[in-house]
């Protein structure tokens, strides 16, 4: 709701500077459309899609680093400076990732670290199953199951909650991604 709080302001600040004379700038984010389902179902589907690429990737020799790199800066806020909440499902010891080099160590591995590199895997493909989402104009929160599949046909169903905001350019990126396996009492 913050921006929303800000776009009087900013609005006020325009006209007091074009009742001075003076030219106005607009504010790009009070232009942007709402979040909708639709584009955090795309979102979805295109990060599951990238993951899918790392590993194929890697598979066929090329350079992985690089379809990661691509990955991230696509999917995630890091770019643009912000906060990035992200608790990886395969992480104990280093368990959070606000950086953009700790997220490229998860999805594609690091020597010395915990990290053997999710995305390399590799898998065949990740489908979604909301539990729900939740959009508040200029911010979305989905939470639910996905499931990604190896290369013999097997699915691994993880938990996941994943947050949406626009970045500068105003595409859907992550801010916030907390996966985990589900709780077994075995």
């Amino acid at each position: 709701m913050r921006k929303i709080v800000m776009v009087p302001a900013i609005a006020a600040a325009s006209l007091t500077v074009a009742a001075c004379g003076g030219e106005a700038a607009t504010d790009a984010t009070s232009d942007v459309a709402p979040i909708t389902a639709e584009e955090v179902a795309a979102a979805q589907q295109g990060w599951g899609e990238g993951i899918v690429n790392i590993g194929k990737v890697y598979s066929e020799g090329g350079d992985f680093a690089a379809a990661a790199t691509d990955h991230i800066n696509t999917f995630y806020a890091y770019e643009d400076g912000n906060e990035i909440l992200f608790k990886p499902t395969l992480a104990a010891e280093d368990q959070f990732r606000g950086t953009f080099d700790e997220a490229l160590s998860y999805f594609i591995g690091k020597e010395g670290t915990e990290d053997g590199g999710f995305a390399i895997a590799p898998y065949t493909a990740v489908r979604w199953e909301n539990e729900g989402t939740i959009i508040d104009e200029d911010s979305a929160m989905a939470m639910g199951n996905y499931y990604f599949t190896n290369t013999e046909g097997n699915e691994t169903k993880v938990e996941y909650t994943f947050g949406y905001t626009r970045n500068e350019a105003g595409e859907l990126v992550i801010n916030l991604h907390h996966s985990s396996l589900p709780f077994s009492a075995e």
